[in-house]
């Protein structure tokens, strides 16, 4: 078999990484008779055609093809959390779990035991999510500063050293 000359690929303009070599086999086609619609269609025998009907396990009858799942795009979960949590005013944290936390610390200050009313473990939560808020929008300030989106320990290390020893509590 003679293989074409640089002229005649450039006339034919295939580029050169794309032409098959000789004694490779074709790219295989999924052969279809000449009677079956294209698309998502099957014919009856009436000769009408008709969508196809999807089986429960998301592949299409008789192709054998499984739908693919939706996917986001990277990054746009993340915006789409963002704004919901911002839309919101509920806790993030767990009231019970913020309880037992509270409560063992209040525990390790003083050893008598405490009884705390509902309000007032609430007030704390309250407070202390503030808090863990704005430290974080200071320290994502801090990685922008370093020309970066990603939030680093030193980035909050730097936020609480700047906010000082009442604010950053350190």
């Amino acid at each position: 078999m003679v293989r074409p000359s640089d002229a005649d690929r450039r006339k034919n303009k295939t580029p050169k990484h794309r032409q098959r070599k000789s004694g490779t086999p074709a790219p295989s086609r999924r052969s279809r008779s000449p009677e079956s619609p294209p698309g998502n269609l099957s014919r009856t025998p009436t000769g009408k055609s008709t969508p196809r009907m999807r089986s429960g396990n998301g592949n299409q009858s008789g192709t054998g093809r499984a739908r693919k799942k939706h996917r986001f795009r990277p990054g746009t979960r993340a915006l789409m959390e963002i704004r919901q949590y911002q839309k919101s005013t509920t806790l993030l944290i767990r009231k019970l779990p913020f309880s037992r936390v509270a409560r063992e610390i209040a525990d390790l200050v003083s050893a008598e035991p405490k009884m705390w009313k509902a309000t007032a473990i609430m007030c704390l939560q309250e407070a202390s999510e503030a808090f863990l808020v704005s430290l974080f929008e200071d320290t994502n300030l801090c990685a922008i500063h370093a020309k970066r989106v990603t939030i680093m320990p030193r980035d909050m290390q730097l936020a609480r050293r700047i906010r000082g020893r009442t604010d950053g509590l350190g």
